[in-house]
């Protein structure tokens, strides 16, 4: 297994698939990646160089990326609630932020559904 910021990346896989086991990097980032390194996108891990290696992880250098991006993430999100906008206000309370409804739906963020006592269907 080729190992790339702290995360070992599937030998087995497409470099284009492995590329996004690093949190931060989806498809399209990784597209970009491999196009701007003049690297066969379907080649399989288990067949790059070691010089290509070291060029994807020189190239991924310039991008905020696992620990750094999770940072920078719960910092926004402390900012949010410390400013107390309606944003932090709805991840204080653990409930949906970009619009959802609650009524149905949003468990996981909720938690457990209230059983209500002698309600009526």
């Amino acid at each position: 297994m080729a190992r790339i910021r702290g995360v070992d990346i599937p030998d087995n896989k497409r470099v284009e698939i492995s590329l996004t086991y690093i949190y931060g990097i989806g498809r399209s980032l990784s597209k970009k990646i491999l196009k701007d390194l003049n690297i066969d996108p379907n080649k399989r891990v288990s067949e790059l160089t070691s010089e290509e290696l070291t060029l994807i992880r020189d190239e991924l250098g310039k991008y905020p990326i696992e620990g750094d991006l999770r940072r920078i993430v719960n910092q926004n999100i402390k900012n949010m609630i410390e400013i107390k906008c309606y944003k932090g206000d709805r991840h204080r309370r653990g409930l949906p932020v970009r619009g959802q409804r609650t009524n149905r739906n949003a468990r996981t963020r909720k938690g457990r559904g209230k059983v209500i006592a002698n309600k009526k269907k």
